[in-house]
Parts: structure tokens; sequence; C-alpha cells
């Protein structure tokens, strides 16, 4: 009669049974690892857009800053704004209603800000962006210059463009743009509101790729 060991058998049975608990743990512990690794990336994309964000309003806000400055003069005044590093003046201190035709202290006030407007695009290397706005209500009064606001907002910043040329400032830093009634900054609703919205901008804005700098102004 022949004996059969029966712990050889059961020794066999158990031992397929832990190297399957062996691959689970280590197919386990992979999928733990790159969830982590996958969860440390998240988060060092995070932080770099965090810092990223910091540092972009760091400079937003050195600009504002250095604008104020430049401008400290004509800010004073109360006839020029900033805001958003855009520059704002009421279309009614340059222009009378429904004109192109630059009033003489509008002039005034644009000659007063060509000199810190060059030095601060000179130093920036940026050019000069000259924004015209109107109100919603349709042109009136017989005036058939104008076939709609957005032509009307089109020759004031054309107006405003080359008066600051004829002041000094070089052809190459400023251009004209119009939103005729579009980004209203209030209401049309009252003639408050409709006063604001009658308005210049000018807002420094990166230089074109390619496009060739101007000498840079010359102290006065």
């Amino acid at each position: 009669m022949i004996d059969v060991d029966d712990s050889d058998d059961a020794t066999q049975q158990v031992a397929p049974v832990w190297a399957v608990f062996g691959d689970l743990m280590s197919g386990l512990l992979g999928a733990f690892v790159l969830i982590l690794v996958g969860v440390m990336v998240v988060q060092m994309d995070l932080v770099a857009n965090l810092q990223s964000e910091i540092e972009k309003r760091r400079v937003e806000e050195q600009r504002r800053m250095a604008l104020e400055q430049a401008l400290a003069i004509p800010l004073a005044s109360g006839r020029v704004t900033v805001s958003n590093g855009r520059i704002g003046i009421s279309g009614n201190v340059l222009f009378p209603v429904n004109s192109d035709q630059l009033r003489p202290e509008g002039r005034l006030l644009l000659q007063s800000l060509v000199h810190p407007l060059r030095v601060y695009l000179g130093e920036r290397n940026e050019m000069l962006m000259v924004s015209g706005f109107t109100d919603d209500k349709p042109i009136q009064g017989g005036n058939q210059r104008f076939a709609d606001n957005l032509e009307l907002s089109a020759q004031r910043a054309l107006t405003v463009t080359r008066a600051l040329i004829e002041e000094g400032m070089p052809s190459t830093q400023v251009f004209a743009a119009a939103f005729g009634a579009e980004q209203p900054v209030a209401s049309n609703a009252s003639e408050n509101g409709r006063a604001l919205n009658r308005r210049v901008e000018m807002a420094p804005v990166p230089r074109v790729s390619g496009a060739k700098t101007p000498p840079s102004p010359t102290p006065q």
C-alpha cells in the first residue's frame, strides 16, 4: 500500500493562491503610484498657474502705477482718468456734440499727454491705441458728414491721433480704432450715462512682432 503525503498537496494548492495575491498587490501598488504621480503633476500645474497669475497681476499693477505716475499732472486736473491701463478722456472735453472738430482746450490737454506717453511707450517698446466711442443715440441736427456713430467715433479717433502726432508723438507709436456705441461704460438711458459713453480712450498695447522700434524720445 502506497502512502500519499497530504501536506505536499496542500502546499501545491496554497502556492498559486499566494502568487495571485502577490500579483494583485503589485498591481494595486502600481496603480497607487500612478495615481500619486498624477496628483503630484496636477498640484505642480496648479502651483505653476497660480504663480503665473500672481506674476501677471504684479506686472499689471506695476504698469498701472507707472502709467499713473507718468500722467500725474494731467490726472490731477480731473480731465483724464486711468482705469485698467486705459487712459480715458470725456468726449465733451475734446469735441462738441456730433462733431470731430477738436476744441482748443482739448488740443492743449492732448499736448500735455504727449511727452509723458512718449517716455512711457519708449521704455516699454509699446504702441498707443486711440479708440473712439459714442452713445447709442442716432446722429441728429442735420449733420450729414457721418453715416452713423461708428463713422463719428472713427473720425474722432483719427482726429486725436493726428493731433498727438502734430504735437510730437511719433507716427510709429500711435494708431486709431473705432467702436461706435459698442462697449459702453454706463447706461444710455440717462444723459449722464450717455455723456460718459461719449469718450476717447488711449491704451498702451504690445508692439506687433517685427515692427520697427522708434528712436527714444529726447529729454526736454
